[in-house]
Formats: structure tokens, C-alpha cells, sequence
């Protein structure tokens, strides 16, 4: 059985002997590091870093983790999040009509490779109430207009609350969110299909099919205010021929799509990513 863990996700200003003082933090209070992996952008001048140890035989209490880190972090004006793998998130999933991605994320969970729980389910259509009900989720039909849109976002946001929910995923949510919704809750990953920067907005697959590209892809993004522009979290492609036509890309789409949601909802659960200048780094 896996011992609980602490992880420690820090980005700050490149300089000498980083390594040594988050690493001496740990050994210093009888922790043992598990995983440790660093990257440095030097364009940016940036180090960023995911630690991982053991909590077992740690000196000090989960309470004071926090503050003591700080005291080391704030001289070297590090920003840092702190995680613990016995804290299991709740997401909310957004959907409209289809479900590939919806039943591939549901699947995982419930054989334990993603760490979460799917307490809540959020639809602009009936279609995908069934599904809820199979799995015990509860299921909300919020139909969405240009004129009420954020009228019913409002709506949105008041079930996540209620449902104490730390992460929503656009399962193939066809709707646009506000900048409203996004600034009330920026904890948000999209699947979109294509490998962007191609293809952004609507209709990517025709938009390929179109320009007879040899390869289609499938994007997982934090969302923010600007279209399909949100620091990319995962990607993959596969080859596709003058033979095939709009309804192959979408076949051969779709898998891509259940494929890339699913990694990177995996990593935002392990903590596994630093966002930093629209861009994200992923540690392995």
C-alpha cells in the first residue's frame, strides 16, 4: 500500500544551490523523498521543481508544513503550492451530447486510475441524464442561451460550490465559458479536437479534412478568457490519408480525445503540473 506523501510544486528565480535547500528542508525533518524531478527555463530565468516524500516519520505536522516552508521559499521568492495524496479531489464533468470522453473519465475512476470522485454532472441537454443515473451521479440539465448564459453560469457556479468541487472538466462541453465563470473558477481542463494552435474553434475536423492534413490531433488545456488559448497540458496525433473523410477524422479523433483528457486530468490529480507564463511544464 502507498504511504501518504507530500508534494511540493515550486517555481522562482533561477539561482545557485536551490536544489540543495528544498531537498535539506525535507532531510532536515526526518522526511525521505520519493520522487524529485526540476526543470529551468532559461529564456525565463525561471527554476521549477516537483518534490515528492514521505510523511511517515515526518517531524513536522501537516499544519505546520506550510509555514515552515515559507520561511525558506519567501527570501528566495518562490510561489509554491502544497499537496497531500491522501486529499481526493471532486470533479464536477461538463458535458452536451456526446460521451466518449464522458464514459472513458467515469471508467477510470471507477477502477481507481484516476484518484477523484465524479460527485456531479453538468449538461446544456437531457441526452446524457441516463448515464448519470447509471453511476449514481447526480445530473443537471442547465440549458444555455445567448441571453441567459450568464444567468445560468451564475446557476453553475452555485452547484460547484455546494458540491465542493476542485476541478471541472469540459468533456466535450460545446459552450464557450464567460470570463466571468473562469474568473470565479479558473480550476478548468478542455479537451479540444485538434493540435492546436490548429484549428481553433468550431468544426476542427472539417477545418482538417479541408486542408488535406496528413495528421489530426487532440489538445488538453487549462481554459482561460482567450478561445482554445489555455496553457496546454497534453497532446497527441495520428496519421490520417487522402482516404479518409470527415466522418474517419472524427472516428479516429474521438480516441485521441479520451486518451489526452484522461492524462491530463491524471496529472492536475498527481500534481504533477506548473503553469508559468501561459505555458505548463509536466513533470514526469
Amino acid at each position: 500500500m502507498t504511504k501518504n506523501t507530500a508534494t511540493l510544486l515550486i517555481s522562482c528565480p533561477d539561482q545557485r544551490g536551490l536544489v540543495a535547500k528544498f531537498a535539506n528542508f525535507i532531510y532536515s525533518n526526518g522526511g525521505n523523498i520519493i520522487h524529485a524531478d526540476q526543470h529551468t527555463d532559461f529564456a525565463a530565468g525561471l527554476f521549477l521543481t516537483r518534490i515528492e516524500w514521505q510523511l511517515d516519520g515526518f517531524n513536522l505536522s501537516r499544519e505546520l508544513i506550510g509555514p515552515a516552508f515559507n520561511a525558506i521559499a519567501q527570501p528566495l521568492k518562490c510561489t509554491w503550492q502544497l499537496y497531500f495524496s491522501d486529499s481526493i479531489r471532486r470533479i464536477a464533468i461538463f458535458v452536451s451530447r456526446q460521451d466518449h470522453c464522458l464514459l472513458d473519465l467515469i471508467w477510470r475512476q471507477r477502477s481507481g486510475d484516476l484518484a477523484a470522485e465524479i460527485p456531479l454532472m453538468i449538461s446544456n441537454h437531457p441526452d446524457l441524464q441516463a448515464i448519470a443515473k447509471q453511476f449514481s451521479i447526480d445530473y443537471y440539465h442547465i440549458p444555455i442561451t445567448k441571453e441567459n448564459k450568464l444567468e445560468q453560469e451564475a446557476k453553475q457556479l452555485e452547484l460547484l460550490r455546494q458540491y465542493n468541487i476542485d476541478l471541472v472538466v469540459l468533456a466535450k462541453y460545446m459552450q464557450i465559458l464567460t470570463p466571468e465563470f473562469i474568473a470565479q473558477f479558473p480550476h478548468t481542463i478542455n479537451i479540444h479536437h485538434s493540435f492546436l494552435p490548429a484549428f481553433v474553434g468550431a468544426n476542427p475536423y472539417q477545418q482538417a479534412y479541408k486542408r488535406g492534413v496528413k495528421i489530426i490531433g487532440a489538445t488538453a488545456h487549462y481554459v482561460t478568457a482567450d478561445l482554445d488559448q489555455g496553457p496546454i497540458i497534453e497532446q497527441e496525433v495520428v496519421r490520417v490519408s487522402h482516404r479518409d473523410d470527415v466522418v474517419d477524422l472524427i472516428r479516429k479523433g474521438k480516441d485521441l480525445e479520451r486518451v489526452v483528457l484522461a492524462r491530463a486530468v491524471r496529472s492536475h490529480l498527481q500534481n504533477r503540473i506548473l503553469v508559468y507564463d501561459d505555458r505548463t511544464v509536466v513533470f514526469e
